[in-house]
């Protein structure tokens, strides 16, 4: 329990030491340009605040979670022979329900592109 809450401290501690130090020492600017919006070198015109559809979260979401699903069985693939029948069974329990989330996903239309 000490260790975990010396590991807590620390943290807080170099986070804390981290940030202050970046306000130190960073340069500091009260130039009124430093608040405008800015895209590629060249002013904007119009409003910039932007509303996306919330179907390009999604499809974002879907893609980063299967993508790291994936990254979970790449280690397990390499070694198979030696981790035996139980994890085998463990290995295709995971999969199985991340086909069902892709179905739930399927289902909900959440993977068509409008």
């Amino acid at each position: 329990m000490e260790a975990l809450i010396t590991f807590f401290l620390a943290g807080i501690v170099m986070v804390g030491g981290g940030m202050l130090a970046s306000w130190l020492l960073s340069p500091k600017s009260s130039n009124p340009q430093k608040g405008e919006a800015y895209e590629c070198g060249v002013p904007t015109k119009g409003p910039t605040h932007v509303q996306f559809k919330v179907g390009y979260y999604l499809f974002a979401i879907l893609f980063l979670i299967f993508d790291v699903e994936i990254i979970f069985l790449v280690p397990w693939a390499v070694v198979m022979k030696k981790i035996g029948l139980l994890a085998f069974a463990e290995a295709l329990i995971f999969i199985l329900v991340l086909g069902l989330g892709l179905l739930y996903a399927w289902k909900k239309k959440a993977l068509r592109w409008e």
